[in-house]
C-alpha cells in the first residue's frame, strides 16, 4: 500500500511538473512578444495535419475523423519534443474545408491527401443573398469545438492548455468560396461585392472567435492564417484586407498571430497596424528586413526553408541553416526560431530534434 501511495504521489509530481512547463512556455511566449530576449532562443512550429498525422503513423482522414487518433498524435508531438513550443497546440481542424463548410462550400476528403474546398459561389451576384453561417451549428465547426470540449479534460490532465482561438483569414476563405481566380478578378472588377462578401466573413469570424473563447476559458490567443494576403499589391491590401483584419484582431487577447507564408513584401509593413503581434512568414523573407519594415513590433516566427532543408535537408544541413539564421539577426529580441511557414510533411523526428539541439546549443 505504501508503494503505491508513493507512487501517486510521483504521478501527481509528475503531472505538476508539467503543467509548469507548459505554464512556462506560455510565458515564455509572452516574454518574447514583450521583447524579452531568452537563451536559448525559442523554438516553436506550426504542426497541423499536412504533417502530423502521417509523422504520428496514421493516415489523414483517421485523424480527422477520430477523436482518440487526434489526441494521441498531439500528445505523442508534445512528449517527443517537450521544449518545442507548437502553436497552437491540439490543433481541431479538417484543413481547408473548416470555415468554408459552413457557408456551404462542398469538401473533398483523400484518405490520405489534403483535403480541398471547392467554390460554392458560382457568380459574383450570389454574394447579395449570401447569408451569414451560424458558428455553434453550422458545416465542420460544430464538430471541430465539440472536439476540443470532448477532450478537454485530457489535454489538461497532460498539463496543456487550449490558449488559442483559430480561423483562416476573410481573404482565404472568400477565395475558397468563390475560387482564387474568380475572388483575385472580382476584387478589380466589383470591388463593392467583394468588400460586401469580406464584410460578411469577418463578421462570421469574430462571433467563431468569440464562440471558441467563451466555450474554452483559457484561450488568451487568436491564430489567422490568409495566404491570400500575398496574392495582392499594397494598395489592394490596404483596401481589402487591412480594415477586416483590424476588426479580427481587435480582441482582448495577450497573443495575436498572423500566418502568411505567401508573398509579403506588399502586407508586412502594415501588419502593426492590424494589430498583429507575432508573424509567421514565408521562407524568403529576411528576418532582419521585416523588423525593420514593422519596427520591431511584431515577433518573428521563422524562418529557414521548410520544404528545401527542414524536410529534404541532412542534419548537418539543418544545423547549418539554423546556425546561420541566428547567427545573421542583428537584434534576437522577438524571434522564435522556426521554419518559414507551417511544418511541411515527411519531416522526421530527428530532423526536428536537430533544429531544436542546435538551436538550444548557439
Amino acid at each position: 500500500m505504501q508503494s503505491i501511495s508513493k507512487l501517486s504521489v510521483n504521478f501527481r509530481t509528475l503531472i505538476i511538473k508539467l503543467a509548469k512547463m507548459t505554464d512556462n512556455q506560455w510565458e515564455q511566449l509572452l516574454k518574447v512578444i514583450n521583447g524579452e530576449v531568452l537563451t536559448p532562443m525559442p523554438v516553436g512550429f506550426i504542426i497541423d495535419s499536412p504533417w502530423l498525422p502521417n509523422w504520428a503513423g496514421m493516415n489523414i482522414l483517421d485523424y480527422f475523423s477520430n477523436d482518440e487518433l487526434w489526441f494521441n498524435a498531439n500528445k505523442k508531438a508534445i512528449e517527443t519534443f517537450p521544449s518545442c513550443i507548437f502553436l497552437p497546440g491540439f490543433w481541431s481542424e479538417f484543413g481547408m474545408c473548416t470555415e468554408p463548410s459552413a457557408f456551404g462550400a462542398p469538401g473533398r476528403f483523400p484518405t490520405n491527401e489534403f483535403p480541398h474546398a471547392f467554390p460554392c459561389i458560382t457568380s459574383v451576384e450570389m454574394i447579395d443573398s449570401l447569408q451569414k453561417p451560424r458558428p455553434e451549428s453550422d458545416g465542420l465547426l460544430p464538430f471541430m469545438l465539440n472536439r476540443l470540449k470532448l477532450n478537454r479534460s485530457k489535454i489538461e490532465a497532460m498539463g496543456h492548455s487550449i490558449r488559442f482561438s483559430i480561423s483562416r483569414g476573410p481573404l482565404n476563405i472568400a477565395a475558397h468560396l468563390m475560387g482564387t481566380t474568380e475572388f483575385l478578378m472580382s476584387m478589380m472588377t466589383d470591388p463593392e461585392r467583394i468588400h460586401k462578401l469580406l464584410k460578411l466573413i469577418t463578421e462570421f469570424l469574430i462571433e467563431w472567435h468569440d464562440l471558441q473563447k467563451k466555450t474554452i476559458d483559457s484561450i488568451d490567443g487568436i491564430l489567422v492564417l490568409d495566404d491570400l494576403i500575398g496574392f495582392i499589391g499594397a494598395d489592394q491590401f490596404v483596401e481589402f484586407a487591412l480594415p477586416y483584419l483590424k476588426q479580427l484582431f481587435n480582441r482582448n487577447v495577450a497573443v495575436k498571430f498572423l500566418h502568411n507564408d505567401a508573398q509579403w513584401q506588399s502586407s508586412t509593413e502594415f501588419l502593426p497596424e492590424a494589430g498583429v503581434n507575432i508573424f509567421n512568414m514565408a521562407y524568403d523573407a529576411s528576418l532582419n528586413e521585416l523588423k525593420t519594415l514593422t519596427k520591431n513590433k511584431i515577433t518573428m516566427l521563422g524562418n529557414i526553408p521548410p520544404r528545401d532543408v527542414l524536410a529534404k535537408g541532412s542534419v548537418e544541413d539543418i544545423r547549418n541553416a539554423v546556425t546561420e539564421l541566428v547567427e545573421s539577426l542583428s537584434d534576437r529580441s522577438k524571434v522564435i526560431l522556426s521554419c518559414g511557414g507551417g511544418m511541411p510533411p515527411e519531416v522526421t523526428t530527428e530532423q526536428v530534434r536537430a533544429f531544436i539541439e542546435t538551436a538550444e546549443s548557439i
